[in-house]
């Protein structure tokens, strides 16, 4: 054999029989040339063929990895039905997740200590530190304005524009996360009685928000791969009046799922023809795998849009700012002083530093990497160990921080939540993500943390649980 030949037939070998796991690199060109002696040519047509074959993929200025296993499972399916408006009350089950401090880790407790604090997180910290110290005086004894502070409010400003989109820094508010900046967004344009549309399934605490604020939930279908129908919607409107629609169109969580363009722009003539706000949640936008989309903002020209961020998906938890944009933001401000007179002026002076050095443009080149990594893991993972619960269907979101598992009809994951919290397990089932009796089969699984070891046990004995073992 030639010896391309060669070199593509031993890197196939490694990776059928998992030497080289899903999401791993190969070695770099100029490293299996002086390693092999071969010439450059020769390393390129074979990683070529191997591209050829989709058993690896080029990514730019990054190199060679190997590609995730043609998965057998089938994508989930979307539900059929909008529902009638209705007033909303949440369980006791997500307060308890929240109380494990496990919206997004599988085996919080276990886990503790366990992973190292990422560099970006270091570099952040070093930043607020460096914030804290520069203060003055009597600096501590003053509150920070209403909207925030005015270089992170121009910083951000800059990085939208960078995707086309005209928002000033006027015109954002600064908030305690993204689910703050949604309660102000809901607050600012819907009265107590009102009807608000939302994705289905789609985010539990927007369920919350409305139950806070005596608001009907309209909930309109919503495909893991495509997001929210707005044929659905459409037909839904022929019947009910709404306030405002609550949509995430990128990754949107429980499902991964990105809106197209053409979707997007008819949702913005929708909203123009039924005069209702558009709340968007654009706290994954960030998160793409291989491109950051533009928010839904970035196409409206009737001021529609009230564009809701954060930094606590993409950066830190721990890092409570978020941000609300919208045209009239004296308002968003008015409400936002009700319940939060000021953030700390140097942790928001610590992210501008952070930001403006170039650290979180390293972070999230790293992170995307590291997410689409863990995506094809936990995929993996799946594909290996729950074959015994039958034929599963998993979305696989190119973004964002999780996916998607509906189980056959019969299975009841409420009714699998204590058993597994029991053994140090926290799942997310899927009724969760509905105000309905819906989605009883299905749950959202997050690839936001690592697969350790501990972690690969934990999914392994879900799976055994949900089997009825």
């Amino acid at each position: 054999m030639y010896l391309y030949q060669d070199l593509e037939q031993e890197l196939t070998q490694l990776i059928m029989q998992g030497q080289l796991p899903p999401g791993s690199r190969l070695p770099s060109i100029r490293q299996q040339c002086q390693e092999r002696g071969l010439s450059k040519a020769t390393v390129i047509h074979a990683y070529q063929r191997l591209e050829a074959a989709a058993l690896v993929e080029s990514r730019f200025k990054s190199g060679y990895y190997v590609c995730a296993p043609a998965t057998r499972h089938r994508t989930p399916s979307e539900p059929t039905h909008w529902s009638m408006p209705q007033l909303v009350d949440m369980s006791d089950l997500m307060r308890d997740i929240m109380e494990q401090g496990a919206a997004f880790d599988i085996c919080p407790h276990e886990e503790q200590g366990y992973d190292s604090l990422p560099a970006a997180i270091n570099e952040l910290n070093r930043c607020i530190g460096r914030a804290l110290r520069r203060q003055k005086g009597s600096d501590h004894q003053y509150y920070d304005e209403p909207a925030g502070l005015p270089e992170l409010r121009q910083q951000l400003s800059a990085r939208y524009a960078r995707l086309g989109c005209d928002i000033r820094a006027e015109d954002m508010v600064m908030t305690a996360g993204c689910q703050h900046a949604l309660f102000l967004a809901l607050q600012s344009c819907c009265r107590p009685g009102d009807t608000v549309a939302v994705e289905s399934p789609g985010f539990y605490g927007v369920l919350q928000l409305l139950e806070t604020l005596g608001l009907k939930v309209l909930e309109i279908p919503s495909s893991p791969e495509q997001g929210i129908s707005v044929a659905a919607l459409r037909s839904a409107l022929e019947q009910w009046d709404i306030s405002a629609c609550v949509v995430t169109p990128a990754y949107a969580t429980p499902t991964g799922s990105l809106l197209p363009q053409t979707a997007r722009q008819a949702l913005l003539d929708l909203a123009e023809e039924h005069d209702f706000i558009l709340i968007e949640d654009d706290i994954y936008g960030d998160l793409g795998f291989s491109q950051r989309v533009a928010p839904l903002r970035q196409l409206d020209k009737t001021q529609r849009v009230i564009l809701c961020g954060s930094l606590s998906k993409s950066l830190s938890r721990e890092l409570r700012l978020g941000w609300v944009v919208a045209s009239r933001p004296q308002q968003l401000k008015r409400l936002k002083m009700v319940n939060l007179l000021g953030l700390s002026r140097f942790t928001q002076q610590g992210v501008v530093d952070f930001i403006s050095n170039g650290g979180y443009d390293r972070h999230l080149r790293r992170y995307r990497q590291q997410l689409r990594l863990q995506r094809d893991q936990l995929i993996t993972l799946l594909d290996q160990h729950w074959r015994g619960l039958g034929e599963i269907a998993v979305s696989r979101p190119e973004g964002g921080l999780s996916l998607w598992v509906e189980l056959a009809p019969g299975h009841d994951l409420a009714a699998c939540y204590l058993p597994a919290r029991s053994q140090g397990i926290v799942i997310t089932p899927g009724n969760l993500f509905s105000a309905q009796e819906r989605f009883s089969h299905c749950l959202r699984l997050s690839f936001a943390h690592e697969w350790t070891k501990p972690r690969q046990q934990a999914l392994i004995r879900l799976g055994q649980i949900l089997g009825g073992e």
